[in-house]
């Protein structure tokens, strides 16, 4: 036996453990005192003994690290079940680590030959204990989801039959719905890019198109007009309203994510007996707040508009920056009125300006009515000097049409400020966090419907009500309203009356917690019929990518107080969940009005949220919420690299049978190549991409499309890709590669030359998640190219 051993024991693998090892042992008891689990310092503590076996050269220490991993699958088994990126990433990075071990010159270092066969035996555990993650890993991934048949159609529906693209939601319903069906599931795989529009212009680009006659029309950043063609994608013409220099250079960059920001143009003809300027006209309402009108074929202003082709949005309005209330969304058209809302600044104090709601004409720009809650009953402007009901909750989505009843749909916000309810007015309490039906010729409120009673949480109606035509309980079509909304519940109601067309029910939420200055709701509504995808959040769901930053966000969870859905805030750190970006979003939903089937993609990504009390802000500083007690702070959830503490998926996508009220369908989307941890240099945060083609569930922007041809599209993964789903299995049918994240809804139309076309508008800058900001670029650094329209189409 030669036992003249060359080679050094593995030291710089023991320094290592120990390393990996001392916060563990610490963060480990931090947690049992706060009532968590004692793996991680169990788990800890033998990394020590294991380290300090391996300085020393005995073989015992690679025993010990073998039945780490062992007890580790336990312990994720038993914790997490049978969910993929939880059993991974518990097990994955101390068994990969432990593939050091394995290495012939550790095994003789250790004299592992000649040692007892239960030591032996070490090497061929942890090797059982990776192939047996790897296995579970690889097994998870391809069992996918279930997918339920879907039962025999009722026939009772409404179908949209235009192959164009008119207003934002393609009809004035908001459905997303198109009844093109030359791109199918049989054939979209040979999608192709047509051609690519550089728009030269920075800021925000999440404008979903347009697409009337030969032309595609589109805001970018700045509320610049084009039209291309829509054939070609040539720029046809370009229309510029050169916003205020204060929305454009606003004080803080990342701000410019909202105050260069359109979502989407609206389109009116005026009826065939019109003979003034602008039959066709294009309608846009700007960030610094005014409302204009340009010619849909030349782009040049309808001067017949009010003022030499525009309407001036700050009168009666206040005196205040332009930043405190601007427009982002496209005007509404209902029985030929323009009807506009309003982006009031969040968070800053009580008193903002009006959340009111305003009708002009569409062919004079003379006002019609206003729906100012503050003066219920009173729909003409304020007298001279006077101002329209300050505070008020304001539309800053996208409105809904039903032309036939002559109603328009307002998903509201909240009075300001979002966290504390104390001075709110009664019409606040009334119509905060709703959908409210406004008559179209009137501008008085129809009816209403509050998703969240004295909202505590900035949960906000954010997506366009859409509209649908579905069978009652007797077989009858009837006219309905979907409703989703940030809590991730989706309402929906009779449109004519409001009332509940599923079920729904005040069900009791958290009363403990609060500040004793404000109150809390009793109950709230839930949509019980529908499912909601969001779960009830515990320890074993905290996650991260390494034992250390799952460890700390477990420690972070056990400091915050959960009491589940709508924990009521205060001066404690609370865990929301969803947090104020959704569940759903300003990309609302989209049906398949064929088959009555909704398809959703709900973010689910936590945040906390502390008040503050005045007295406790450092000297000099004002806070938040200026005129209440309270200031706060609030971010996403997130681990120190950058990663959300709650597990995966962050984002869904799924499809539910309306007429079944049942699930159909359910499947993460969007993988993680392009996410990853991130690290902070010269104090910016710089992701680092994983590069692993998994699926997760990445977070989203945007909605989806589904088309009469089977196919869901969307665009707003954070993986930088737009793919095409099958709408009755969920099953991807196509991908592409885009520049960067896109933050609109697609949409699709014909060309007049014949052919179906998907449009993609992809802007210049990253995102990320970090504290709910979206980073944008100085104009400075921006690709002066500007962001992206892209076509694709099948082959000729």
């Amino acid at each position: 036996m030669n036992t003249d051993n060359t080679f050094k024991p593995p030291r710089k693998f023991s320094i290592l453990l120990c390393i990996i090892a001392a916060p563990m042992v610490l963060g480990g008891l931090q947690l049992i005192f706060l009532g968590g689990t004692f793996y991680y310092l169990l788990a800890g503590l033998a990394l020590v003994a294991s380290a300090i076996c391996l300085w020393r050269g005995a073989p015992l220490g690679s025993l010990i690290y073998g039945g780490l991993l062992i007890v580790t699958l336990v312990w994720a088994l038993m914790e997490s079940g049978t969910h993929l990126w939880a059993l991974a990433t518990r097990i994955l990075p101390l068994a990969v680590l432990g593939l050091y071990l394995l290495t012939p010159s550790v095994r003789r270092s250790l004299y592992l030959g000649t040692a007892p066969p239960l030591l032996q035996s070490t090497a061929s555990r942890g090797v059982i204990a990776v192939v047996s993650v790897v296995a579970i890993y690889v097994v998870l991934n391809g069992v996918g989801y279930e997918v339920n048949p879907l039962t025999e159609r009722s026939g009772i529906s409404t179908v949209n039959t235009r192959s164009d693209w008119p207003s934002y939601g393609n009809d004035d319903g908001g459905s997303r719905y198109s009844p093109l069906a030359e791109i199918s599931r049989d054939n979209v795989q040979d999608l192709e890019v047509a051609w690519v529009h550089r728009t030269g212009i920075g800021g925000t680009f999440k404008a979903t198109p347009l697409q009337v006659g030969e032309l595609l029309y589109s805001c970018t950043g700045g509320n610049v007009l084009i039209a291309l063609n829509a054939n070609s994608g040539e720029l046809e013409w370009q229309f510029d309203p050169l916003i205020a220099s204060e929305q454009m250079n606003p004080p803080l960059t990342a701000r410019r994510y909202f105050t260069t920001g359109c979502r989407g143009v609206a389109y009116f003809e005026a009826p065939s007996d019109y003979q003034g300027d602008c039959q066709q006209r294009i309608l846009t309402a700007t960030t610094d707040a005014r409302l204009i009108a340009v010619d849909a074929l030349s782009g040049e202003r309808c001067h017949g508009f009010g003022d030499l082709g525009e309407v001036n949005l700050t009168r009666h309005m206040g005196n205040d920056p332009l930043s405190f209330n601007y427009q982002t969304s496209p005007p509404a058209i209902v029985r030929g009125k323009v009807v506009v809302g309003g982006f009031v600044q969040d968070g800053y104090g009580v008193g903002q300006p009006s959340g009111v709601v305003r009708a002009f004409d569409a062919i004079s720009g003379d006002f019609a009515w206003a729906w100012d809650m503050g003066r219920p009953g009173i729909t003409s402007e304020p007298l001279a000097g006077e101002v329209y009901t300050r505070g008020t909750p304001n539309v800053w989505s996208n409105f809904s049409v039903d032309e036939e009843l002559g109603l328009i749909y307002a998903p509201t916000g909240n009075e300001t400020p979002d966290y504390f309810g104390s001075y709110r007015m009664e019409a606040s309490e009334q119509y905060a966090s709703s959908v409210v039906a406004i008559e179209g010729d009137t501008g008085l409120p129809r009816w209403s419907f509050q998703t969240v009673h004295h909202d505590l949480w900035d949960y906000d109606v954010p997506a366009q009500p859409v509209l649908i035509d579905l069978p009652d309980e007797n077989g009858n079509k009837q006219k309905a309203v979907l409703v989703p909304t940030k809590r991730s519940e989706v309402f929906v109601l009779n449109r004519e009356t409001g009332e509940p067309f599923f079920d729904i029910q005040e069900l009791p939420v958290p009363q403990e917690g609060g500040v004793p200055e404000d109150w809390v709701a009793p109950t709230q509504p839930f949509a019980v019929d529908l499912p909601h995808f969001r779960e009830d959040l515990s320890e074993q769901k905290m996650w991260g990518l390494t034992p250390l930053d799952q460890l700390w966000c477990r420690i972070e969870y056990k400091k915050m107080r959960y009491d589940g859905h709508l924990t009521v805030p205060g001066t404690d750190s609370i865990l929301q969940y969803p947090g104020p970006w959704g569940g759903y979003n300003w990309g609302s939903v989209s049906v398949d009005q064929l088959n009555n089937l909704m398809i959703v993609n709900p973010v689910l990504v936590g945040y906390h949220l502390t008040l503050i009390p005045r007295d406790q802000l450092p000297p000099g500083e004002e806070g938040r919420q200026r005129g209440t007690p309270y200031s706060y702070k609030n971010g996403s959830f997130m681990s120190p690299i950058g990663i959300p503490c709650n597990q995966p998926p962050y984002g869904m996508l799924a499809a539910i049978d309306l007429e079944t009220r049942q699930l159909l369908w359910k499947r993460p989307i969007g993988d993680a190549s392009h996410s990853g941890p991130s690290v902070k240099i010269g104090g910016e945060p710089i992701g680092i991409k994983s590069h692993l083609p998994i699926s997760v569930g990445t977070p989203q922007l945007g909605g989806t499309v589904t088309t009469g041809g089977g196919v869901i599209f969307m665009s707003g993964t954070f993986d930088n890709t737009v793919r095409a789903v099958d709408v009755l299995t969920g099953e991807e049918l196509w991908r592409a590669d885009l520049p960067q994240t896109a933050h609109a809804t697609p949409m699709t139309y014909r060309t007049p030359g014949g052919q179906q076309t998907l449009i993609v508008t992809v802007p210049v800058y990253n995102t990320t998640l970090g504290a709910a900001t979206v980073r944008v670029l100085p104009q400075d650094q921006e690709d002066p190219e500007g962001g992206y329209i892209i076509a694709y189409r099948l082959p000729n």
